[in-house]
């Protein structure tokens, strides 16, 4: 389990309970009512708007967005890139088989494999970039359920508010019923906010975001395989999968770099006896 996530999360509902209890009358803001409205009404429509498969994988999809995934790191990606580049430069293309039955990344393995098969560049480029977008396509309708409910938990929200003031206004021979019942209106909108905010929005935002480290890797495959395909020295290789990598693991790289050049010159000094 990713427990920053979850202890974030989390962090999220107490600091907006504390505010409730510190403002005195927490009870003000339970209305079982208004959390059917808000609630059992924004996740009917959501249902009612998704596909079968869709709600099948809903379990999986939070277990992914609330698993502990790795982060893929593009510097050592680069580098089992460049690394192919010079065996495939020094001994051919079919020496990368044995190689690539080592590594563990199924993307690499897959397209490597499409090259060292003679596959034409063009087909090699368009059957990895469908398989790209056939992956975002997946992890987009994992991610629109909660997407749906941070567009129609607010709705919802206001929906109840509505209904609640048209109670209120039906008693308006009543004044001393008429701050309760604005109270209760605006209890919907607050449930579908919260809903909203802290937690369905978050969940999607992440779930992006790790669509988005694979596509980032992907990507960087794609190209270090067709630089490999048409034989290209492995520092052009190197310097064309750098534009892939972010600021930290470019510094990282130029600090890598310091390092070996600094190894290299004092081991090239001649020693003083």
């Amino acid at each position: 389990m990713d427990l920053i996530t979850i202890g974030f999360l989390a962090g999220t509902v107490a600091l907006v309970v504390s505010g409730i209890i510190i403002g005195g009358s927490p009870g003000a803001f339970v209305s079982f009512p208004s959390f059917l409205i808000a609630i059992g009404g924004a996740c009917g429509a959501v249902a009612a708007a998704s596909s079968k498969e869709e709600l099948k994988k809903l379990p999986q999809t939070v277990k992914r967005a609330f698993s502990k995934t790795k982060h893929t790191d593009l510097l050592e990606l680069m580098d089992t890139m460049v690394g192919l580049s010079r065996k495939s430069r020094s001994e051919g293309l079919l020496a990368l088989e044995e190689e690539v039955r080592k590594i563990q990344n199924d993307f690499i393995r897959k397209s490597t494999q499409l090259v060292i098969d003679g596959t034409s560049p063009e087909l090699v480029k368009s059957i990895l970039d469908a398989e790209i977008d056939l992956m975002e396509r997946r992890e987009a309708s994992s991610r629109r359920i909660f997407d749906m409910l941070a567009e129609l938990a607010p709705a919802f929200g206001m929906l109840g508010t509505l209904i609640g003031l048209i109670q209120m206004l039906r008693n308006l021979d009543t004044p001393e019923a008429l701050g309760p019942g604005m109270a209760i209106a605006l209890i919907t909108t607050f449930y579908g906010s919260f809903v909203a905010n802290a937690f369905a929005i978050p969940v999607s935002r992440k779930l992006a975001r790790q669509t988005a480290d694979k596509v980032a890797s992907m990507e960087l495959i794609v190209e270090g395989v067709l630089s490999i395909q048409a034989g290209e020295n492995p520092r052009l290789v190197e310097e064309k999968l750098k534009i892939f990598l972010p600021p930290e693991d470019r510094e990282r790289l130029r600090e890598r770099s310091k390092g070996t050049r600094h190894a290299a010159e004092t081991a090239s000094e001649p020693s003083v006896s």
